[in-house]
């Protein structure tokens, strides 16, 4: 077959056109004319090559068994020369060919084309510089990807971290607007509050997309240059990311952040699809560049100039609207969570989940992932994650709050150092309460004679009560009882070392109340029957019988189990402490979004600013804390945290209690036993003004009188809340809620009583030290107040104290004292009249 119209169409049609005139006609000669029907196969993977294949008409397809290099499999076009380089190097068939269509082929036998490219060299030749040819513009090729990956490295988004969760209408509606998206190329505005993940959004409309195996880039538009290089390049010079991005996706992430300068060049890219390379100075102006990369706007507001310009706008939901897939998000964070650490999943209880639902998460989806984590790392391997482990935020917390540290630096240095309080404690405290029990055993045994009685009852109570409005519970941070538990702890772990026992919370929280209650109630008996405010010894075993509990507990269990739920005097710390005018909490936005080692909560080394700790002994973290019954100001965290988020904050006094304040019926019984215990430590003036005539030497008469002492004044405020009940149409709140309305009264009840003790025998402890050591004092000075004095003081207090108390349950019942018409609020005056009854029977027996 030859003639001049074959050469021709070798010449244009086929890859064979470089070689000459004279070798394509020698070709044209030995061709045979060859028709295959469709579905055949042309020529079979792993044989040897039988002849040179041109196709003239119709379609052929390759496929191959190499699944290391999917590229073999391919299509053929009229003009494909097959087996052409197969015959010249004598290799086997890479791949089996079958027809698509009925095929036209002409056909050059395998021996005859051996006989021309021996005849002809040139074909050989021509071959090679064929494949240098491509092997150069492969080489080309590789070494511009290679530049527009180094190009991109910095700003490639890998994958979408995940989908929509919820079944929300608002999941529904997005996820159908992400889909919508994803169907074509126009530019897309995604805008929303922060932390909803809007960057993840722009990702699965990408992935999503015809476009996916396009690279997508993420730049935030704070970091872009004014001139815009970087973005759109230089004329004659460096390229910018449009154009290394070519057919991907253009994330400009916080649009709200462009410089100014910029703005034109973007809207004009959204608008156009056209962009403008950065000339310098004098130069030329550049004409515009088409741009086929998609840009996805994400953005906090949307903007009124980009607006306009783009395809789609997608306003993402906050999650406070998205209350219903709180759940489904939990259980998919909770998942992704386990599945990477490898451990087993726990199962959010309803309290904590409605809990979650009940708060607006100004930090939305970012906020909740951390808090899941975080209650994930809390519950260390527990089945359920409770209530107690989420802390949902105050957005108005920070009203009225100052913080301490921040105004005074040299505070915070003192209570991060050695000193606070661990010098305090294993220097000092340990070692004098040792002598003060030994004191206390053979020392004289009345408090006239003995210092130690003295310091206790007429320095340590009044001190101390005075000082809980002020600095809560910080009694127990330098507390003896417990510094001889953690000995005990440390000193059995190194003889005996074990795991010890994890806190049983669930029936601690149930029960530890009520025997701190029942132990307090057993310590006022004890006190008033066997006169522990004058008899040394017995004192001596009350301190004894504290620390043995102690002891006792902190080597059975982790940390300060004993301090938390069962101690009656930090059951007393705990619940007057909520009167405080400070608190220690932590600043929940840097916790929710910053913290990933919990060492405040957990302990650990030493990282950044947070120092080396064993953890919060009370298993508190300072953000999730509502009140201050389980803080002891022991300044742990304030030493772990590498953040400073932790805070020492002045605050309005009680605050919590009509804000963000859990009522406990436990903790409502431990104060009314306090409340009574005022009468009971006046029990001999209490009589006297009720006209009895009992006869307290009487063991039975005088157990009797106590325990309805401690019961009747419960009984009254009980009554009180009834008559409340009458007289308010309205829903109050409930007896235990508004029971804590006393709590000023209470402490100052008792801090009226142990201001004689203060005031009139605190004074005189240089010659009662002289007694106990058994030389005369007589001479040595003494400073005590005058009873007129001491009654004033203690009237005042018991004053200010009922005021306090109408204020406050004003406050917890929230309800203002007067009607905007200015009338009295009478609601609530029965509580009133009872606290004002309370204040006279305690002026009545105390001031008198």
């Amino acid at each position: 077959m030859t003639s001049p119209e074959t050469v021709t169409w070798l010449k244009e049609r086929t890859s064979l056109g470089i070689l000459s005139s004279e070798v394509l006609n020698a070709i044209a000669q030995v061709i045979e004319e060859q028709v295959v029907s469709a579905e055949t196969d042309l020529v079979s993977e792993g044989t040897p090559p039988e002849a040179l294949y041109i196709l003239v008409e119709g379609q052929l397809e390759s496929n191959t068994t190499n699944q290391t290099n999917p590229a073999l499999a391919c299509g053929f076009l009229p003009g494909a020369v097959i087996e052409l380089k197969e015959l010249l190097l004598d290799e086997l068939t890479p791949f089996t060919i079958t027809t698509v269509t009925d095929c036209h082929l002409w056909v050059v036998p395998g021996d005859k084309f051996h006989e021309l490219a021996t005849q002809y060299p040139e074909i050989a030749q021509a071959f090679s510089r064929q494949l240098a040819q491509e092997l150069a513009q492969v080489t080309s090729a590789l070494g511009y990807e290679q530049e527009r990956s180094v190009a991109l490295r910095p700003y490639l988004v890998t994958k979408a971290q995940r989908g929509i969760v919820g079944t929300s209408r608002y999941a529904v509606r997005l996820r159908e607007q992400i889909r919508l998206s994803a169907a074509d190329r126009k530019s897309v505005d995604i805008f929303g509050e922060p932390g909803l993940e809007k960057d993840n959004i722009a990702a699965l409309i990408h992935f999503g997309s015809p476009k996916r195996r396009e690279p997508i880039i993420k730049v935030n538009c704070g970091i872009l240059q004014t001139s815009g290089a970087d973005l759109f390049g230089r004329a004659g010079g460096k390229p910018g990311l449009l154009e290394w991005l070519g057919e991907g996706t253009l994330v400009l992430n916080n649009i709200q952040e462009l410089p100014e300068e910029l703005l034109p060049s973007v809207t004009q890219l959204l608008k156009t699809g056209t962009y403008t390379p950065v000339s310098r100075s004098g130069e030329a102006a550049v004409e515009p560049r088409p741009s086929k990369a998609r840009i996805l706007i994400v953005s906090e507001k949307t903007q009124p100039t980009i607006e306009r310009s783009v395809g789609h706008i997608i306003k993402v939901p906050p999650l406070r609207v998205r209350k219903a897939d709180i759940q489904a998000q939990v259980e998919y964070y909770t998942s992704l969570y386990v599945r990477a650490r490898g451990v087993s999943k726990p199962h959010i209880t309803p309290e904590a989940l409605r809990r979650l639902q009940s708060y607006d998460f100004p930090g939305n989806l970012k906020e909740l992932k951390n808090l899941v984590e975080r209650a994930i790392v809390q519950a260390e391997g527990a089945n359920e994650l409770t209530e107690e482990i989420f802390w949902p935020a105050e957005t108005k917390k920070k009203r009225f709050r100052v913080n301490l540290l921040n105004a005074y630096p040299s505070l915070r240095q003192f209570l991060r150092s050695p000193w606070w309080p661990d010098r305090i404690n294993y220097g000092f405290t340990a070692t004098a309460f040792a002598i003060i029990v030994a004191v206390l055993f053979i020392g004289p045994q009345t408090r006239d004679r003995n210092f130690v009685l003295n310091l206790f009852w007429a320095w340590w109570w009044p001190f101390f009560l005075f000082l809980f409005p002020f600095l809560g519970r910080i009694w127990c941070s330098v507390c003896p009882f417990m510094i001889y538990g953690e000995i005990t702890q440390k000193l059995s772990l190194w003889l005996w070392p074990r795991q010890l026992k994890r806190w049983p919370r669930q029936q601690a929280e149930k029960w530890g109340g009520w025997f701190m209650f029942g132990l307090f109630t057993l310590i006022f008996l004890w006190e008033e029957l066997w006169h522990l405010e004058n008899t040394a010894y017995l004192s001596a075993c009350l301190l004894l019988l504290i620390t043995a509990g102690a002891m006792i507990f902190s080597a059975l269990f982790e940390r300060r189990f004993w301090c938390r739920y069962l101690c009656p005097i930090g059951g007393m710390n705990g619940l007057f402490a909520k009167l405080s005018m400070t608190e220690l909490r932590a600043q929940q936005g840097i916790c929710s979004a910053s913290c990933t080692t919990y060492q405040c909560y957990k302990g650990g080394p030493q990282k950044g600013e947070g120092m080396e700790t064993n953890g919060c002994p009370l298993y508190s973290h300072p953000a999730q804390l509502e009140d201050n019954r389980d803080c002891v100001l022991c300044m742990t965290c304030l030493k772990a945290c590498p953040h400073r988020s932790v805070e020492f904050n002045l605050r309005p006094p009680g605050i919590e209690l009509w804000t963000t304040h859990v009522p406990r019926t436990y903790e409502v019984a431990l104060l009314f036993l306090l409340l009574g215990g005022i009468y009971l430590h006046r029990l001999p003036e209490l009589q006297s003004w009720l006209g009895l005539q009992l006869d307290l030497t009487q063991f039975w008469q005088h157990l009797g009188l106590s325990l309805l002492v401690l019961i009747i004044p419960a009984i009254f405020t009980f009554g009180a809340y009834g008559l409340l009940q009458v007289f308010n149409k309205r829903k109050s709140r409930s007896f235990v809620e508004l029971a804590y309305g006393y709590l000023p009264l209470v402490l100052g009840g008792n801090l009226a009583h142990y201001l004689r003790l203060g005031l009139g025998e605190g004074g005189r402890i240089l010659p009662v030290t002289f007694a106990t050591l058994g030389l005369s004092g007589e001479q040595l000075p003494i400073l005590v107040a005058h009873p007129a004095v001491i009654a004033f003081l203690q009237g005042a207090t018991i004053m200010f104290s009922v005021l306090m108390t109408i204020l406050l349950t004003q406050k917890i019942a929230k309800q203002p004292l007067r009607t905007p018409k200015g009338l009295a609020k009478l609601s609530l005056m029965p509580q009133h009249l009872a606290a004002i009854a309370l204040a006279v029977s305690m002026w009545a027996i105390i001031v008198f």
